[in-house]
């Protein structure tokens, strides 16, 4: 295992948390929260045996005017990409993985484009999340095809309680303003109806996308706008029963640097996802659900105001899930169906526009036996690849409530994208899916209040797709069936409460390479880490989020490297009176220049203010 020297960054982290003599108790959020991701069935946090964090609905508002993105990069085992501003084309990096890696879900609907095979994250509206679920490592024996990395659940503010109102109003430096509203509740009675309903609008003049020497620089500005609504509506049909609908919407309108012209080139991107569900508790012990579920990914490239000079891609993918849970005394056992078509229903390619099918018959099995937990999962899943068949094993032991250690194997794997498949020019439609095999081990102490967790992971790739140039089959370069990697890593977090002040910590050490060239994967650094520092008075919040990560390079070559960094952020919450409150946010406050991605620009100093109503 192959780690930098960064033990060194690692132990004033934990010494800070583990040290001093005056530590009161901490409940930690996403220990003490019940989380439905990493089994897919409603479980405590500490139960669960995948690492897994939560990222609650304060962490959430907290954030202010800030993207998706920028909120997952504040936690353990993520890294981002932009090429500009929060409009602009984004990757996320979970644990190494590529974007394409990783599962999104909003709602428990899988989003992402099939041409590309990720989430279009700079599309997902922020203001509408109540909290996100991120669980780390391969989940394909539950979620099948992508998750490699893990899978990242973003839930929308639901229904609940007497009827609330809530909105909010903010502005901030390159140009920003952000407006939201939202309302949510529920009725009594035998029949009742609960809903929730919420709206978002945001836009910046925003900075130039492009630094001097990227191809396409223009120093002009790149501003961008984002409309979204989102909505869910649940009505108890009988005892135990229930069914309804939810929805997203998001466009995002943000324009890019394309040389010197005087005409507005920019994307418009198009996120929709809906569903309709049944809910039912058949016997006592036995539970059934019933979702069908549409999400669309619409991108549309403008070198003008008019409509020449326009590309589109337009993707579907259609899903209906069928799951059922049986609780077996303390155990769990659940069998899940599932069907999945992926469209492409419009491409400046005609070699892109068609669709496959995958079917899919999964089982899991939770046991807890006193300190011991044990997880089971199997499943297959049928497309025009054939039959792949994945698996997972997770035990747990808890030695005290203090103490706990858990250890897991896991086999995952990746389906070609229609680019990597089709592309005139690029794609192989002999290419295969990517393979993973991932073990690790993880343990979670807690003394006098502090937490502490550490997860050793070694998630080994094989026939990894790169471009390969020259390509083995033809003339020039393709997607290509040829490269083994290797993600591992070590990752670190703590928690405790010294003198008042909450802090938490984490720091990553991973070795994310490709074994067939020995280089390191491109776009992540070999360590990363944060802190956080909240101190709640009567009315007044305060905190502090410190973000640093080391070199990466830019290229597969590993020819151009990325300098590392640290940013430091600052926010407020004044309470001035009930329901009524005012966020002030200072983002990068030292003014840091530094790069996500060669020649691409990021932001520096930046402020952010918000006066709100209700609660969030």
């Amino acid at each position: 295992m192959r780690f930098p020297a960064s033990r060194h960054a690692a132990a004033p982290l934990l010494a800070l948390t583990l040290a001093s003599p005056s530590v009161s108790a901490l409940a930690d959020p996403a220990i003490d929260a019940v989380v439905v991701t990493a089994t897919r069935t409603p479980q405590r946090a500490d139960e669960v045996i995948p690492d897994t964090t939560v990222i609650t609905s304060e962490e959430i508002a907290r954030a202010g005017a800030g993207s998706v993105a920028d909120l997952l990069r504040r936690q353990r085992g993520i890294e981002i990409v932009r090429n500009g501003g929060p409009g602009a084309s984004t990757s996320v990096f979970l644990r190494g993985a590529n974007s394409n890696q990783v599962v999104v879900l909003i709602d428990g609907v899988r989003i992402g484009s099939s041409t590309t095979g990720a989430a279009s994250w700079n599309a997902i509206p922020l203001s509408g999340i109540d909290h996100i679920e991120i669980v780390y490592g391969p989940l394909s024996s539950l979620y099948g095809a992508d998750a490699i990395g893990g899978v990242v659940q973003i839930f929308t503010k639901n229904s609940a309680g007497a009827p609330a109102f809530s909105a909010s109003a903010g502005a901030g430096n390159y140009g920003t303003s952000q407006y939201d509203a939202g309302v949510h509740g529920a009725t009594g009675g035998e029949h009742s109806i609960s809903y929730a309903l919420s709206g978002a609008h945001e836009d910046a003049n925003g900075f130039s996308a492009t630094r001097p020497g990227a191809f396409g620089y223009n120093p002009d500005d790149d501003a961008y706008s984002r409309n979204s609504v989102n909505g869910r509506l649940a009505v108890q049909l009988a005892p135990g029963i229930d069914a309804g609908a939810q929805f997203l919407k998001s466009r995002l309108r943000a324009q890019y640097d394309n040389g010197a012209s005087s005409y507005d080139t920019h994307n418009q991107q198009n996120i929709d996802s809906y569903a309709v569900f049944l809910n039912a508790r058949i016997l006592p012990n036995w539970r059934s659900s019933l979702q069908a579920a549409r999400s669309n990914d619409r991108l549309g490239s403008f070198t003008s105001t008019a409509a020449s000079g326009a590309s589109q891609i337009d993707t579907r993918q259609d899903e209906t899930t069928w799951q059922n849970t049986f609780e077996l005394g303390g155990d769990t056992l659940q069998i899940l169906f599932g069907h999945r078509k992926e469209q492409v229903l419009s491409s400046s390619s005609d070699a892109l526009n068609r669709s496959r099918i995958t079917n899919s018959v999964a089982a899991a099995y939770d046991l807890r036996r006193g300190s011991q937990l044990l997880d089971l999962s199997l499943r297959r899943d049928h497309s025009i690849y054939g039959a792949k068949t994945t698996g997972a094993a997770g035990y747990g032991y808890e030695f005290s409530k203090d103490l706990r250690a858990t250890a897991s194997f896991g086999t995952s794997f990746r389906a070609p994208t229609y680019n990597e498949l089709y592309y005139p020019g690029y794609g192989l439609p002999t290419n295969k899916p990517e393979q993973g095999r991932n073990a690790e081990a993880g343990i979670r102490y807690q003394l006098a209040g502090a937490e502490l967790q550490a997860n050793y992971y070694r998630n080994r790739l094989t026939d990894m797709i790169v471009t390969a140039n020259p390509c083995p089959s033809r003339t020039g370069s393709c997607a290509y069936n040829v490269d083994h990697a290797l993600l591992e890593g070590l990752t670190i977090s703590a928690g405790t409460r010294l003198r008042g002040i909450d802090l938490r910590a984490s720091v990553d050490l991973q070795d994310p390479r490709d074994e067939t060239t020995g280089k390191q994967l491109a776009r992540r650094a070999r360590r990363h880490a944060s802190l956080t520092a909240d101190y709640a008075l009567d009315r007044l919040d305060l905190g502090a989020e410190l973000q640093a990560s080391g070199s990466r390079f830019d290229d597969a070559a590993n020819a151009n490297r990325l300098g590392g960094y640290g940013l430091l952020n600052l926010y407020t919450t004044w309470r001035f009176t009930p329901g009524w409150s005012l966020l002030l946010r200072l983002d990068n406050t030292l003014d840091k220049r530094y790069d996500l991605a060669r020649n691409y620009g990021t932001a520096g100093r930046s402020w952010f203010a918000a006066l709100r109503y209700g609660i969030r």
